[in-house]
């Protein structure tokens, strides 16, 4: 295989493994403060954090260029400190690629410390345990299957996301070209080879995922 084969899965592999990575921590310590804390309007914010699961992508994308274009408060700010835009660069890919994968861990990391026996926790603070302890030593532990879950299908998505990265990373081969992009573009260019070794590859990939996670729940 050359090169025009191996740039878009290596990109691919970077872009869904920052974006995991990521949306892994984040989605710890959202879905534990949102299991944990009452507060006004929580419920606007949850449906805020799900939003990006049911819009279709390219609003997805037209929102990330309003916001972290050159022209978004964001996008201005960021322009201010670094001096670049994330549009059409790799770091672009991996908003996209965050945006719409963290639902996937949120929501699993969620159920995970829904489903915790509230007495197991009361126990531990009863003994002494601060709440650092009690989510270092018991929460995050009881809680670790649905983080891999999480985890697990939020690399996958972010390894098949096209709409969002389309729009606001671009399609730049061996920048922002990722294996949906590449896919695409060669099926436009009646490169059907090239097309099947790339889809091929990414079902390859994506089954791999799949059994994994059946094993582990098995």
């Amino acid at each position: 295989m050359n090169d025009n084969f191996w740039e878009p899965i290596q990109l691919s592999f970077i872009v869904a493994l920052s974006a995991t990575i990521f949306v892994i921590v984040a989605g710890i310590i959202v879905a534990w403060l949102m299991v944990k804390k009452q507060f006004i309007g929580k419920l606007i914010v949850e449906v805020i954090l799900l939003l990006p699961i049911v819009l279709p992508p390219t609003v997805t994308g037209f929102l990330l260029i309003m916001i972290f274009g050159k022209n978004g408060v964001a996008g201005q700010l960021i322009d201010l400190l670094f001096g670049q835009s994330l549009m059409f660069t790799i770091w672009g890919a991996i908003l996209a690629a965050v945006v719409v994968a963290f639902p996937l861990m949120y929501q699993s990391v969620k159920i995970g410390f829904s489903s915790i026996d509230q007495s197991i926790e009361g126990a531990a603070r009863v003994d002494g345990a601060n709440e650092w302890r009690v989510f270092r030593y018991i929460s995050l532990p009881l809680c670790f299957p649905s983080i891999v879950t999480g985890a697990v299908l939020s690399f996958a998505r972010a390894l098949g996301e096209f709409g969002a990265t389309m729009m606001f990373a671009g399609n730049i081969p061996g920048k922002t070209q990722t294996i949906p992009l590449a896919i695409y573009v060669a099926f436009e260019s009646n490169h059907l080879a090239l097309a099947w070794s790339w889809v091929i590859a990414i079902i390859i990939i994506s089954f791999l995922m799949l059994i994994f996670l059946r094993k582990r729940n098995t």
